[in-house]
């Protein structure tokens, strides 16, 4: 018997609260607890509540399968525009908590995280200052220097919490300055960047790819080319071992926007020389990248590399695809991708959808976006702004002002309990309309919609 890990055991009630020794899971034990407990969210169920029936029934619950759970939830996530998942994992770490179920160095890191993303700055705060002092490590003071950085919160972040780590040793890796460079990108106050790059290589800390990565977008912000391609060189030539995929295609998406596009295709061509195979997300990264820059022969061959190497394409890549072939105007290859993905897989995503129907309104298909559009919602529980408002521009652009200002109002009536707020392109592109058309009724019809948010 493994001793290591620490579990929970319910066969009594005395024992739920106790921390036990970890038995051997059975077969396929993690997965049935995430499929449970992903599926609370679909019921309106409670976290606590499953969890306490779930190990009531008999089940073990392992501490490696909660934080494998928990890491399984918050992709989900990132790949759907709600942020429900984010509060199921503080109320699963709470229960943990509860149950008196170890954490490690890292786990306190994590939940901080966690409750500054759903309950705000104050209470991740507030968390910090209660943990013991052997729990206020640099993971701890790591992730409350996040949460600082992330919010802009510059005096903090850098004057109060950095200082402190700096005088206690916890700077002792990039972290923590890739967090204050990312927030100086943010602020757009890019020419601290360098700066702090400085200041890690005199402390002896070295730059980490992602640091290299930022360094080169500061450099891009302040439209110095040249400076990108030093930091380039110096990376080739003194430390080649950072020199990966993400490199060449931040590279790419750096020429990209300079309008360097045949800079950008040599530098799409270093990605894939680093891709023996590669990860999925470089291939997402390949197909996007040469749809910016026009390149559809070059997409559809990364397309068939992906499959190939990824026989099984899920969700994500099917995404990206669409959204290539969508931004190329390739709109059979789009179409024929949409219905292989429809038929392939269980679950479905909107934002599929909302590719589809944005190409069909581009093309002036507005009887076949609105047939979608209409399917969607009945399969759907939404939300729908995101092509309520490609059918506002849609209409704003062919003079049917009434139709754009019924979607509109759509729109603000789903986002009452917020999420969402009109676009300033969209507002402007109304009153633009409006004053061509010197059409007075419909611009007090806009006003009059827009109340919920002056």
């Amino acid at each position: 018997m493994n001793n290591t890990r620490r579990v929970i055991s319910s066969a009594t009630a005395r024992r739920v609260g106790r921390q036990l020794s970890e038995p051997a899971a059975p077969p396929g034990h993690g997965e049935c607890l995430y499929r449970r407990l992903s599926g609370v969210k679909a019921t309106g169920g409670s976290i606590r509540k499953m969890l306490n029936e779930y190990v009531m029934e008999g089940n073990v619950v392992l501490n490696y399968d909660l934080w494998r759970c928990l890491k399984e939830l918050r992709k989900l996530r990132k790949n759907t525009v709600c942020d429900d998942y984010d509060v199921e994992c503080v109320e699963i770490m709470e229960w943990m908590g509860v149950r008196k179920i170890n954490y490690s160095l890292t786990d306190h890191a994590r939940r901080l995280d966690l409750i500054s993303k759903t309950k705000g700055i104050a209470a991740a705060e507030n968390y910090m200052s209660n943990l013991p002092p052997s729990a206020k490590n640099k993971f701890s003071y790591g992730a409350l220097l996040n949460c600082y950085c992330v919010e802009t919160m510059e005096d903090k972040a850098l004057v109060e919490l950095f200082r402190k780590m700096e005088k206690s040793g916890f700077i002792s890796n990039a972290f923590p300055f890739a967090n204050l460079m990312t927030m100086y990108m943010k602020m757009g106050k890019s020419e601290n960047v360098p700066v702090l790059v400085q200041g890690m290589i005199k402390r002896n800390v070295y730059p980490s790819t992602y640091v290299y990565n930022v360094l080169m977008q500061s450099y891009a912000s302040l439209n110095d080319i040249p400076g990108v391609e030093r930091v380039l060189a110096e990376i080739e030539i003194l430390d080649e071992s950072k020199c990966n995929w993400t490199i060449y295609s931040n590279l790419a998406t750096i020429y990209m926007k300079a309008g360097l596009l045949e800079k950008a295709t040599v530098a799409l061509r270093k990605v894939e020389c680093e891709l023996k195979p590669g990860p999925r997300e470089a291939y997402h990264f390949l197909l996007s990248l040469y749809a910016g820059i026009g390149q559809l022969s070059h997409v559809n061959r990364v397309w068939k590399t992906l499959n190939e190497v990824y026989p099984t394409c899920n969700n994500m890549s099917y995404l990206v695809i669409l959204q290539a072939l969508s931004k190329l105007d390739d709109f059979e290859g789009m179409r024929k991708c949409f219905k292989e993905w429809e038929s392939s897989h269980s679950y479905h995503d909107i934002r599929f959808r909302n590719v589809v129907i944005g190409a069909y309104l581009r093309h002036g298909m507005d009887k076949e976006a609105k047939l979608l559009s209409e399917d969607t919602e009945k399969r759907f529980k939404g939300p729908f702004v995101k092509s309520r408002e490609e059918f506002t521009f849609f209409f704003l652009e062919s003079h049917r002002t009434d139709l754009a200002l019924s979607y509109l109002d759509d729109n603000v009536f789903e986002a009452k309990d917020g999420g969402w707020h009109p676009p300033p392109s969209l507002v402007n592109a109304f009153l633009n309309c409006f004053e061509v058309e010197k059409d007075v009724p419909s611009a007090e019809r806009l006003l009059n919609i827009l109340k919920p948010f002056r």
